[in-house]
């Protein structure tokens, strides 16, 4: 006699039996609350992370704001704001227009590089990419700068890996330029002595340069050596880093492979001489765009020669580092530190130059990035987290 209790009194539930159709349903539902829950969890990480490092920059920059403003207690604004009056806007709109051809020229570099795996790429289709990444870079900060290599690598439909192996490319081409550059201004005859009075900041200046220069050297020799035995580069790393925690030995692995298939980018020599050139034109240009800003004063303190432009350059990289989303600071703060110290500028002027450095170097590209963003329907903070989650599985092609 079969048993009718119900399965809320008895004793037992009564096996249920799924069609196929249904059973994949249910498996289809349960990936996706496990989807759901991983990127959760993931962009709770994200987060986290986000406000500690921003935390942390604040933190940083509100100490070097407070001492630049006890050594800066007679600064008088009345002047700052009649120096910001003085500028010469045509110069500041050259060198905006300077700063997007830099744009370009980044474009065509990047096919430069695709043109082993997608050669038909033109340069004018990366524009857009380009534009829009450096405006996330500039309004999320650090946590923006994967948007680019993943734009594009949507826009291909390559793996997401392969783009961020060609943006690591991508930075020690910029770093080789920019020190053999910066060799050239040093060392070539009058280089020096284009500089009244070259203090200590200036004599100690050539040993650095020289310093930078090798250790771009040491680069290019182990570029090589990983582009020919980078398989047995990576199992060597891995081995000697397998004692230590968190599986560090299998992520500089991963990492060396990563720099491996960037590095096949590089489809001979011709290629490589023109990714090279590219990059040199690139930072001349960028170069030529913060003399037209310093020279907008029309104030002898700031009509400054190429040495002490890619100086400037170099401060302002490197304040970088230091940046809060939208706002920047660490850039603005190198760049007049360096202005008011060593260059010997009026503290206000250093301190309205570099602001508008800033501007012209960093935010002039916001406008038109966003319009860009908006006509294909894009949110910054959205592909942000999705770069960074697709960083941390980056073997599959991102969504079209």
């Amino acid at each position: 006699m079969p048993d009718d209790r119900s399965p809320t009194t008895g004793d037992s539930i009564p096996p249920v039996s799924l069609t196929p159709v249904a059973a994949s349903y249910t498996l289809g539902a349960a990936v996706s609350r496990f989807e759901l829950r991983t990127g959760s969890a993931i962009t709770s990480l994200m987060d986290k992370k986000r406000i500690l490092a921003s935390a942390v920059v604040f933190l940083i920059l509100a100490v070097l704001v407070y001492l630049q403003y006890r050594h800066w207690q007679s600064f008088d604004w009345g002047t700052f704001w009649s120096q910001a009056r003085r500028i010469r806007k045509f110069r500041v709109i050259y060198a905006i227009g300077l700063i997007y051809f830099a744009y370009i020229l980044r474009a065509l570099r990047w096919k430069i590089f695709l043109k082993p795996v997608r050669p038909n790429v033109t340069a004018t289709s990366l524009v857009s990419p380009t534009l829009i990444g450096f405006t996330g870079l500039a309004l999320l900060g650090r946590v923006g700068e994967f948007i680019r290599p993943y734009l594009i690598a949507r826009r291909t439909e390559l793996p997401f890996s392969s783009q961020l192996a060609v943006w690591t490319v991508e930075r020690i081409f910029d770093f080789a330029a920019f020190a053999l550059l910066l060799a050239v201004a040093v060392f070539r005859e009058g280089g020096m002595l284009s500089i009244p009075d070259p203090g200590p900041f200036y004599r100690s200046l050539r040993i650095g340069v020289l310093l930078l220069n090798l250790l771009v050297a040491a680069v290019a020799v182990l570029a090589i050596a990983v582009s020919r035995r980078g398989e047995a580069i990576a199992s060597w790393v891995e081995k000697k880093m397998a004692h230590l925690p968190r599986n560090l030995g299998h992520r500089a692995a991963a990492e060396v492979h990563k720099f491996g298939t960037g590095l096949n980018t590089i489809h001979g020599p011709i290629s490589l001489m023109e990714a090279a050139l590219t990059s040199l034109g690139m930072w001349y240009v960028i170069a030529l765009a913060y003399k037209a800003v310093t020279h907008s004063y029309d104030a002898p303190a700031l009509d400054i020669p190429l040495l002490q432009i890619l100086i400037l350059m170099g401060a302002s990289m490197a304040g970088s580092v230091l940046q809060l989303p939208g706002i920047g600071g660490g850039s603005q703060l190198a760049v007049i530190a360096m202005l008011s110290g060593p260059f010997a500028a009026p503290r206000e002027m250093a301190a309205s130059c570099g602001i508008l450095l800033w501007l012209v170097t960093f935010a002039a590209v916001v406008p038109v990035g966003l319009i860009l963003a908006h006509h294909e329907r894009l949110s910054l903070r959205k592909l942000s987290e999705e770069s960074h989650r697709s960083e941390e599985t980056p073997t599959g092609t991102p969504p079209g």
